[in-house]
């Protein structure tokens, strides 16, 4: 097999094992949709959520309005995040759009019980959307719209996917009542939670920045209690002029409350300002053993 060859086929790989994700989290959502949400007569959020509106009030399958709903939604992919998101938006969209289809005549697994409905429910499209995102794929439009709109708008995106959806959920009212509509608020906020954790990962990581009268000892207290290098910045006290060895430092959520017991022991009146961080790679992070 010649050089050229090879690399397609590994392309290729890549391609399917990339989508393979996708598709499977496309399944989980419908799952949801379909034996959790729907028969409860409560909706999600979104595209999908108009989708589920216009299914119960035309008949129309869920599974074709969809896919015909997203096209504009994902043009807009294409166009502001690029070719790649759109190709595996497209395959998680349509595999989404296939699996309620294919899920429609499952009987429902949870009836009548409000908390569970939303609780359950949210969990599972929540999981299924975060397992598509984090490969590269979306299921749902609404969040392209958002970041297209942030960019003239003076607002964030989180701010216009909320909005956006106030908008939804008052039309889910109008045929799912008042009450379904509060609970496809409660099971969308739910849904966004776990969509959260599983695009930035169970663990997570966390950036500390100190600033204390000891960096030295605070740095190799760390080191010697966590296994965890530090970096030191200057900075200097806007009032004081007095220089400042700044500390950063990264650690998983597991190492959090040591640190925290650790920076109280060595300075309880140390700056510390703390950043959610999700990913790191490379460079000098790798925490060593410790015992």
């Amino acid at each position: 097999m010649t050089a050229p060859n090879k690399k397609r086929k590994a392309n290729k790989v890549k391609v399917i094992l990339r989508a393979l994700p996708i598709i499977i989290g496309a399944f989980i959502t419908a799952y949801g949709l379909e034996t959790v949400l729907i028969p409860n007569n409560v909706s999600d959020g979104g595209v999908t959520g108009i989708s589920i509106v216009g299914s119960q009030l035309t008949g129309m399958p869920l599974g074709l309005l969809i896919a015909v709903l997203n096209i504009p939604f994902i043009y807009l992919g294409y166009k502001q995040i690029g070719k790649s998101f759109a190709i595996y938006s497209t395959i998680g969209i349509s595999s989404l759009a296939y699996a309620t289809t294919l899920m429609h005549h499952i009987p429902p697994i949870i009836v009548g019980d409000t908390l569970l409905i939303t609780v359950i429910g949210g969990i599972i499209i929540g999981f299924g959307m975060g397992v598509a995102l984090r490969n590269g794929g979306a299921l749902d439009g609404i969040d392209m719209l958002a970041v297209l709109l942030s960019r003239k708008l003076p607002f964030g995106t989180s701010d216009l996917i909320l909005f956006l959806n106030m908008f939804v959920f008052i039309i889910v009212s109008f045929v799912f009542g008042l009450k379904g509509a509060f609970l496809s608020g409660i099971a969308y906020y739910i849904a966004a939670k776990v969509i959260h954790l599983v695009e930035e990962g169970f663990s997570g990581s966390k950036t500390y920045k100190i600033i204390s009268r000891n960096p030295e000892l605070l740095v190799q207290t760390i080191y010697d209690r966590l296994g965890r290098n530090a970096t030191y910045n200057i900075v200097k006290g806007a009032y004081t002029n007095e220089d400042y060895k700044e500390i950063t430092c990264i650690i998983n959520r597991l190492e959090d409350s040591k640190m925290k017991e650790i920076i109280f022991e060595i300075d309880n009146n140390a700056f510390v300002a703390v950043y959610d961080v999700a990913e790191v790679r490379g460079g000098n992070f790798r925490k060593r053993d410790i015992h």
